[in-house]
């Protein structure tokens, strides 16, 4: 994972990383263990900013679930006057620059969207009476984030986004065109699946490409398949 190149950072005062992803094999971290200088002693922030975002189809649990894939993402401001825009807190600092590191310029809805970090250390509720028309959504307690567990394997799992994903948490009962057919009904084309020879729980399933595959992550990630399964899915670093 080392030497990922990052883009320059807009409004976190304009310094670029020194060392791509360099010491992220230790967590947590702060940022100079990052490998990004920041100014007066200053930690990195855990708060991103996204632009260029699908304002017609972007809501704040399609960005959870995206960015979720890099960290457990806290809260989500889609911004209430720029709705092309998103503030999205991590828990971590570490987290959002593993985040930023592998979606910005990612095609997202059909839009090349611009991750950042964020100005902000904190992304603010809005205050009772303000006007937010469920914009801003707080995922603290979710049962969804994929690194509540200290040193998660789910870290060493971490990929560049890729028309490939992987699926697990897949009942034995479930048929492979039982799930063909769920990512069907859900708008999405299947070019090709496998399940894993030693775990069936698991499986691949291929897109046509990976802006379909982006959307069928954020679409079908915790997908019920049963009354107590439901697919938990991820980029692969496999092809099929």
């Amino acid at each position: 994972m080392h030497g990922f190149a990052l883009p320059l950072a807009g409004p976190y005062n304009g310094v670029p990383p020194a060392g791509g992803l360099a010491g992220l094999s230790g967590f947590p971290l702060g940022a100079a263990g990052l490998g990004v200088r920041v100014q007066g002693g200053a930690q990195a922030s855990a708060v991103l900013f996204v632009s260029n975002l699908n304002e017609e189809m972007v809501t704040p649990d399609a960005l959870f679930t995206l960015f979720g894939v890099y960290g457990d993402v806290q809260r989500v401001k889609i911004l209430y006057n720029k709705k092309d825009s998103a503030l999205i807190q991590m828990a971590k600092p570490h987290q959002a620059l593993l985040a930023l590191t592998h979606t910005d310029k990612l095609r997202v809805f059909g839009k090349k969207i611009k991750v950042m970090f964020s100005k902000y250390q904190i992304v603010q509720l809005p205050k009772e009476g303000q006007p937010d028309a469920g914009l801003t959504k707080d995922y603290t307690n979710s049962t969804l984030h994929r690194f509540k567990k200290p040193g998660s394997k789910n870290y060493q799992n971490i990929c560049r986004p890729s028309a490939t994903l992987h699926l697990s948490n897949i009942p034995a009962t479930v048929a492979k065109e039982e799930i063909k057919d769920a990512f069907t009904k859900n708008g999405f084309t299947v070019k090709a699946f496998k399940f894993f020879q030693k775990d069936r729980k698991m499986a691949l399933i291929r897109m046509p490409n990976m802006d379909d595959a982006v959307a069928a992550l954020i679409k079908m990630h915790n997908y019920q398949l049963s009354e107590s399964n439901h697919f938990r899915v991820s980029f692969s670093k496999s092809n099929i």
